[in-house]
C-alpha cells in the first residue's frame, strides 16, 4: 500500500534548543519513530564523519599512532608471494608464485620495493635493517602502541625471503623479475606476465655492497628475535655471519640492478655497518676488531639505501658511551653528520626547503628527511641518556633540539607543510589519491586475464582519477625543492612510494607516538 508523504518534524540536540523539519513520510505516531530512527542514523553518520576528520589529531598534535598503524600497512601492500590469512591489505592477493623458477630456487616472498613488480635485493635488505633497528630501539614505545606484532611480521617477511635467497653456499640472489620488461607494462603484480629474470652474486660476480646489507639485516633481526624464536635468530645470525665473510672475500660492486639501484657510494659503508650490526649481535671481538682496523669511515651528509656511514657512526657512538675503546673517530663522524643537517649550525651543508623540509634530491625525497628524522630521533635518545650535547662550531645543541629537527620533518610529511596536506596516503588533510603504483591503481581482475601491454599505460597510469584502491600508510615522493607537489600518477618523482621510506619512519613515529 503506498502511503502518502507529509511533513514530518523531529526535534533535534536539546541542548542547542532547536529543531529541523526533515521529510520523510507521515506524521504519525509510527512515523515519527521512523523520522527519529532516519534522524539517529543520520547523527550516527556525522559524527562518524567528524571522528574521521577529528582523528588524525590528538590533543591538537598529530595522530602518529595512527600514522605509525598505516605506515605498517603499506608494507603489507608491497608483500610478493602467497599472502597470509591474516592479510590487511584486501585489494592484494598472492602473486609471483613461481619465482625463481627460472633458477630452480624457491624466491617466493619478498617485497616489491616500490610502484612496480620488481623485487630488488639492496632496497629490500636496507627497509628489513632499519625495520629492526626501530624493533630494536624502541622496543617499549612499539609495544605500548600494538605494533610490535606486525613490525615482527613484517621483518620476517624479508627474512624468511633472505634465508631462501641465500640458500646457497658463496651465492646470493639478488633480484627477481626484468625491470626493463616490467616498466613496458602497467599491470599488477597479481595479473603480470612479464618474464621473472633471477640475477645473482656469487664468486665470479661478486656484490659486496648487496651481501653486506643482506649481512647486516639479518644480524638486526637476529636480535629482534632473539627473545621470542630463539631458534630462528639463531639461523639468521649464522646466515648473516656467512654473508659477511663473503661479502669481505669476494669484493667487488655490483651493477645488475643498475640505472634503478647503483651504488654510487662504493661497498666501505655496507661493509662497516654490517660489521657494526653484527658486533650489536653477538659482542665477539672479531667484528670490532674489523671495524677499528679494517673498516673505511667517512663524513657524510645523509644517510640512505645507498649511504650507510651515518647509521653506523651513531651505533658506534652508542658503544662509545657505553665505555666500549677506540670509537672516539666515529662520534666526531656522527657529530659531523648532525651539524650539516641542523639549520641552525655554523657547518650546515644540506638544502632546506622554503618550508623547512629536507630536501636532497627529486624522486623518492622523503626518504631522506625520514631517514634524517631517524637518526636525529636516535642520536638525541642517546646523547639524552648520557647528559650529552652536540658541539658545533661554536654552537651546542642539546638532545631536545635533535628531537625538535625530528618532528620537523615527520609533521612535513604529515600535513604540517606550506601546501597544507598530508604526503602520507589516507592520512591526514587532503592526503594523496593517484600513487604512482601498479596494484592500487587498478581494479581487480581475474587471475587468468592477460593485459594488453601497450594499452596498459593509458588505460591505468595516465588516467586522471584517484587510485581505485587506497595505498593506505604509503609515504610519496613528496614536494619538490620549493614545496610543490603535483598528486599526479604519472607524475612518478611525486607519487612513487618505496619500502624504505616507510621503514625509516617506523622509528621516529613510534617515538612521537610515545610523547604524545
Amino acid at each position: 500500500m503506498q502511503r502518502n508523504k507529509s511533513l514530518c518534524v523531529c526535534p533535534i540536540l536539546s541542548t542547542l534548543q532547536s529543531s529541523v523539519l526533515f521529510v520523510m513520510g507521515s506524521s504519525t505516531t509510527t512515523q515519527r519513530s521512523h523520522c527519529w530512527h532516519y534522524w539517529g542514523i543520520i547523527v550516527a553518520w556525522l559524527t562518524l564523519l567528524e571522528m574521521k576528520m577529528m582523528v588524525h589529531y590528538v590533543n591538537g598534535e598529530l595522530n602518529y599512532k595512527e600514522a605509525l598503524t598505516k605506515s605498517l600497512i603499506f608494507l603489507e601492500a608491497q608483500r610478493s608471494g602467497k599472502l597470509p590469512s591474516n592479510n590487511r591489505v584486501p585489494w592484494r592477493e598472492d602473486s609471483a608464485l613461481d619465482d625463481g623458477k627460472l633458477a630452480n630456487v624457491d624466491l617466493v616472498g619478498g617485497y616489491y620495493d616500490a610502484g612496480d613488480n620488481v623485487k630488488y635485493g639492496l632496497p629490500m635488505a636496507f627497509t628489513i635493517t632499519t625495520l629492526s633497528w626501530a624493533a630494536i630501539f624502541y622496543k617499549s614505545e612499539l609495544e605500548a602502541t600494538n605494533e610490535m606484532g606486525n613490525v615482527h611480521d613484517a621483518i620476517r617477511w624479508g627474512t624468511d625471503y633472505f634465508l631462501k635467497a641465500s640458500s646457497r653456499r658463496k651465492r646470493l640472489y639478488v633480484q627477481v623479475g626484468d625491470p626493463e620488461e616490467d616498466h613496458h607494462c602497467w599491470v599488477r603484480p597479481e595479473n603480470m606476465k612479464t618474464k621473472r629474470t633471477v640475477l645473482k652474486i656469487d664468486s665470479n660476480t661478486p656484490g659486496t655492497e648487496i651481501a653486506a646489507e643482506t649481512a647486516a639485516a639479518m644480524a638486526a633481526a637476529s636480535i629482534v628475535f632473539r627473545d621470542s624464536d630463539r631458534k630462528y635468530s639463531h639461523s639468521l645470525l649464522n646466515k648473516a655471519k656467512s654473508l659477511f665473510v663473503f661479502s669481505k672475500s669476494h669484493k667487488g660492486t655490483y651493477d645488475g640492478e643498475c640505472p634503478f639501484y647503483c651504488s654510487y657510494s662504493g661497498y666501505n659503508d655496507e661493509l662497516m655497518w654490517a660489521a657494526t650490526w653484527l658486533y650489536m649481535a653477538t659482542r665477539k671481538p672479531a667484528y670490532l676488531k674489523y671495524i677499528e682496523e679494517e673498516s673505511i669511515s667517512a663524513s657524510v651528509t645523509e644517510f640512505n639505501w645507498d649511504l650507510k656511514y651515518a647509521g653506523a657512526q651513531i651505533l658506534l657512538t652508542k658503544l662509545h658511551f657505553e665505555g666500549t675503546k677506540n670509537l672516539d673517530t666515529f662520534k666526531v663522524h656522527a657529530d659531523s653528520f648532525i651539524c650539516s643537517v641542523l639549520p641552525e649550525s655554523p657547518y650546515h651543508q644540506i638544502n632546506l626547503s622554503p618550508g623547512g623540509f629536507v630536501h636532497l634530491r627529486d624522486g623518492a625525497n622523503t626518504q631522506y628527511a625520514t631517514g634524517t628524522a631517524l637518526l636525529f630521533t636516535v642520536y638525541g635518545d642517546l646523547l639524552a641518556k648520557h647528559k650529552q650535547k652536540i658541539t658545533c662550531g661554536d654552537k651546542q645543541f642539546d638532545p631536545s633540539h635533535l628531537l625538535s629537527f625530528a618532528k620537523i620533518q615527520m609533521d612535513y610529511i604529515l600535513g604540517k607543510n606550506p601546501e597544507g596536506r598530508s604526503y602520507m596516503v589516507g592520512f591526514g588533510k587532503n592526503p594523496p589519491t593517484q600513487a604512482h603504483h601498479r596494484g592500487a591503481s587498478m581494479q581487480k581482475l581475474p587471475k587468468d586475464e592477460e593485459v594488453n601491454c601497450p594499452t596498459s599505460f593509458s588505460k591505468w597510469l595516465n588516467k586522471d582519477q584517484p587510485n581505485p584502491n587506497e595505498l593506505t600508510g604509503a609515504i610519496l615522493g613528496g614536494p619538490d625543492g620549493n614545496d610543490k607537489f603535483k598528486d599526479k600518477r604519472w607524475e612518478s618523482v611525486y607519487t612513487e612510494p618505496c619500502t624504505y621510506i616507510n621503514s625509516l619512519a617506523v622509528g621516529p613515529l613510534a617515538k612521537l607516538a610515545s610523547l604524545s
